[in-house]
């Protein structure tokens, strides 16, 4: 259950958020002007922590689409449905622990006023 919520809920955020990026996107034909006001408020560590979230996002959403298919297509997958789940998370983990720690590092350093 909860692996069918959270691929609803990432997939939804990803649209959305596909949405966002598309639209910011087009203000360069609009005013080039507007773009670098936008561009800009996007600069901040606030932001730097919403990359990691999209980017947690898009990661579980792949995984569990893998897990999915596996499900799908093949009669033992359907057998071990919660063990691939737990896969699924596992390789979660491992791909965004480093992730996140040296995208906020580079996110905080900025900030700081560091390289």
């Amino acid at each position: 259950m909860w692996s069918w919520v959270l691929h609803r809920i990432t997939g939804i955020a990803i649209f959305f958020f596909l949405l966002v990026h598309i639209l910011d996107t087009a203000l360069i034909r609009v005013s080039p002007e507007a773009y670098d006001a936008v561009m800009s408020t996007y600069k901040n560590p606030l932001m730097g922590i919403g990359e990691v979230v999209l980017v947690a996002a898009v990661v579980y959403h792949a995984f569990n689409g893998l897990r999915i298919i596996l499900v799908d297509f093949w009669a033992w997958a359907t057998r071990h449905q919660r063990q691939l789940w737990w896969g699924v998370l596992g390789l979660w983990a491992v791909t965004m622990i480093p992730f996140t720690v040296r995208h906020l590092m580079f996110v905080f350093s900025e900030v700081g006023g560091g390289n």
